[in-house]
């Protein structure tokens, strides 16, 4: 089936908009522990600013996915990269922790409006232009490649700005000088994020159309929003590939949580200095960053090869657990070896992660409506989310060793075998309907 060029717009704008989103994330994070360090909070001040930060996500994700399916992607968007631009600067010049409270909470929002609404209107708009049975593992893969590569983009240059600013004049001591301390060299990564999401906002603004939505009222907003989020939960609970797709969602996060608890500690001890384990672990995120891109772009072809999106995410899942296990065999050496397939292990979890998301994401979107496609997508985030805090706990309990990672491994690979049965595909009722209406006019 050709491709029509609506669908091929909309899948560049898409990535356009992936990659504008996600690279002030990755410049932000190569820097802002050390700031907030540099600004004399303490790592228990630290670890409960990001707390706060975390809890506003997981507080809001469910409504805010609500509030786009109701009002539209473009305006909660919108508002997300406002939102994230004062928090940028609040973080970046913020020098007292009530500042910096506010700036965490105001990038928890924002984080939680732009979650999974970028998505929401892509498929959107390909189904509006090309039908609902119109295909979007490869747009779905092009958003996942792009966020990939700007977050690695990102980390690579908010960790080389602060040191390139060091060099020669040492231009970052007379930037501080200058402002009396408001301004670090470690602040010009998150002020550069800044100016991103404001290319962001003016982009979205611009070029991000959708179809036009019924008149709403703050009283229709406040009665639409939570039968939005009660219909996002009743799906995951009564359709068995939705409740796959969020168990599956879940193991992810254990997945994840493992490695950003336990890798860092890794690096120090393969280095053995802090200063050098923090840069190693960031060279290796850059890496793991590059592995889920190219993961990512791959996912449609893996389902070509697998015979489709349900046995991808079988194999995909399946090569995620077996990096866990190198990871686990290599946990108490050093060696050269061991460090090697470590790395490898490592890579291999985040090439798996990101082969399997457009596959899962498209058999998502075949079964949710417009109506409720960035809620679903919601879900499927907190899901992520609190089995990522809920497996950081209980990692954290445990001794050091093999361990943590086997656990860890097991349930991604029961995440992975869950995929084993195929279930029968169907499109929602509404969509169901379109496609056929579709079919007879074209």
């Amino acid at each position: 089936m050709t491709e029509l060029p609506g669908a091929r717009t909309a899948r560049r704008r898409y990535a356009t908009v992936c990659a504008l989103l996600w690279l002030p994330s990755g410049l932000g994070l190569a820097s802002m522990v050390l700031l907030l360090s540099e600004r004399g909070m303490s790592l228990a001040t630290i670890a409960g600013l990001f707390a706060a930060q975390s809890l506003t996500v997981a507080a809001l994700e469910l409504p805010t996915g609500g509030l786009s399916d109701v009002l539209g992607r473009r305006p909660v968007l919108a508002v997300a990269g406002v939102l994230n631009v004062g928090a940028a600067v609040l973080v970046g010049l913020g020098t007292t922790a009530w500042l910096l409270t506010a700036g965490l909470v105001f990038l928890g929002v924002g984080r939680a409006l732009s979650s999974g609404t970028a998505e929401a209107w892509y498929v959107d708009t390909v189904q509006a232009c090309s039908g609902p049975d119109a295909e979007l593992r490869t747009g779905l893969a092009r958003g996942g490649s792009a966020t990939s590569a700007a977050l690695a983009a990102g980390m690579l240059l908010g960790g080389a700005l602060p040191w390139l600013l060091s060099l020669g004049p040492d231009l970052g001591a007379r930037l501080s000088e200058a402002t009396h301390g408001v301004v670090l060299p470690l602040s010009v990564p998150l002020l550069l994020g800044a100016a991103v999401r404001v290319v962001f906002v003016g982009y979205v603004l611009a070029v991000l159309r959708e179809p036009p939505r019924p008149p709403v009222t703050p009283g229709s907003v406040l009665r639409g929003v939570p039968g939005t989020v009660l219909g996002g939960l009743r799906l995951g609970a009564r359709d068995a590939l939705v409740r796959r797709i969020l168990l599956t969602a879940a193991a992810v996060g254990g997945a994840l949580a493992t490695i950003e608890l336990l890798v860092p500690g890794r690096t120090v001890e393969l280095t053995g200095a802090p200063g050098s384990g923090a840069m190693a672990y960031a060279v290796l995120s850059c890496a793991g960053f590059v592995c889920n891109g190219v993961g990512s772009h791959l996912g449609p072809f893996t389902a070509r090869v697998a015979g489709g999106g349900e046995r991808a995410v079988l194999i995909c899942l399946g090569t995620g657990a077996v990096g866990l296990v190198l990871l686990a065999v290599t946990a108490t050496s050093v060696q050269p070896l061991a460090t090697a397939l470590a790395v490898a292990g490592f890579c291999l979890l985040y090439l798996g992660v990101g082969a399997a998301s457009p596959n899962q994401n498209a058999l998502l979107h075949r079964r949710v409506t417009a109506a409720g496609r960035a809620t679903a997508l919601s879900v499927q985030s907190l899901a992520l989310q609190l089995a990522g805090a809920l497996t950081g706990l209980v990692v954290g309990a445990m001794r050091p060793g093999p361990l943590p990672w086997l656990v860890s491994g097991a349930v991604l690979l029961t995440g992975a075998l869950l995929w084993l049965r195929r279930v029968g595909a169907r499109s929602a009722p509404d969509q169901a309907v379109a496609s056929r209406s579709h079919a007879g006019t074209s």
